[in-house]
């Protein structure tokens, strides 16, 4: 048996503490938040604590760290050098030395890291890598996610703008994207943002976009913003473009930009050569929960079968690097070398 803790209750960490609660092969030993959330009925029995040390005084086995990104690198390394395995939601960390610090903690105390792509464990947007990669390269990546959001959703992203911006907390998911179908080097990154709202910071942007550059010719663009005057036209652009044709998402029954469960539904891929168009259905794609349950079974696998998890944690800190060097690029108005 298991003892996981789950450190963060926020929409990620109730779900993956869901998945740990139906798992017959794990115990929830703890949840941990400062305050004190509204549950699901399924986790309300379980022992709640308000600091992370409380939780890790009961030497869990696993800890999954659903916080902001700016505590993950210090929870991940208390939770390994306690003894446990570790799950992190993305970003890895808020810096690329941070993250590098949980890698090489990882890799001295011989515990398995995972970190929360959760794209990776999404058939559908396994097999667009797959047909992109078939197209051969060099590609064009067009890649979106923009977020009309109103309510308790702009004061959530208000909290995350608090420590970081739209480009990175959700573009280390589409950058990775990228470095899977092309699997080459980035050489330099350009980006531009823009202040919206009187509602965050003067430093801080909830619209921004950017370029980055492979070494092997590739060329990628990533756009998110955050906030009520965001347009739901256009929110959602997935096309890789290569000198063989295309590949593009078509589902067009997302919902709201809001909707997380839109930012993961593929529901179909069109698939373009200069001799004729393919189109791939997609059916029965798996809900925002069971990709949840899709990652904590990757860790629990990975630790029963000793899987190296070399790449995914090398991968890991490459999104992150590409994704802060944007920012960097945005908050001086240079371009960043890679």
């Amino acid at each position: 048996m298991t003892r996981v803790l789950i450190i963060g209750l926020g929409n990620m960490g109730k779900s993956h503490a869901l998945a740990h609660h139906a798992n017959p092969e794990c115990e929830i030993i703890g949840l941990v938040n400062r305050s004190q959330p509204d549950l699901p009925e399924a986790l309300a029995g379980y022992p709640m604590f308000s600091s992370a040390e409380e939780g890790l005084a009961l030497n869990p086995d696993l800890v999954v760290i659903a916080t902001h990104a700016d505590s993950h690198a210090s929870l991940a390394i208390a939770a390994m050098e306690g003894g446990a395995h570790v799950f992190i939601e993305k970003p890895i960390a808020a810096t690329v030395e941070d993250a590098r610090r949980v890698v090489d903690c990882a890799r001295t105390t011989g515990r398995k890291l995972t970190v929360g792509y959760i794209l990776r464990h999404h058939p559908s947007w396994q097999r667009l890598i797959a047909e992109a990669r078939a197209l051969g390269g060099p590609y064009v990546f067009r890649l979106n996610l923009n977020q009309q959001s109103t309510g308790a959703a702009w004061e959530a992203h208000k909290a995350l703008m608090r420590t970081m911006s739209p480009i990175v907390d959700c573009g280390v998911h589409y950058v990775d994207v990228m470095c899977q179908v092309t699997d080459a080097r980035p050489v330099r990154v350009h980006g531009m943002g823009v202040r919206l709202s009187n509602e965050i910071a003067e430093d801080m942007y909830n619209y921004g976009q950017f370029q980055v550059v492979f070494d092997d010719g590739s060329v990628g663009w990533y756009e998110a913003g955050w906030g009520p005057m965001m347009s739901e036209t256009a929110f959602f652009v997935k096309d890789i473009v290569s000198p063989a044709g295309s590949v593009s998402i078509m589902d067009g029954d997302k919902g709201g930009s809001a909707e997380i469960e839109g930012h993961t539904r593929v529901g179909g891929l069109l698939v373009h050569r200069p001799t004729g168009d393919r189109l791939i259905d997609l059916p029965d794609e798996p809900d925002h929960q069971a990709l949840c349950d899709a990652e904590q079974d990757f860790l629990l696998r990975a630790i029963a079968e000793d899987i190296d998890l070399t790449r995914h944690m090398e991968d890991a800190v490459q999104s992150l690097a590409i994704c802060l060097a944007a920012d960097e690029s945005i908050r001086s108005g240079q371009i960043v070398a890679l």
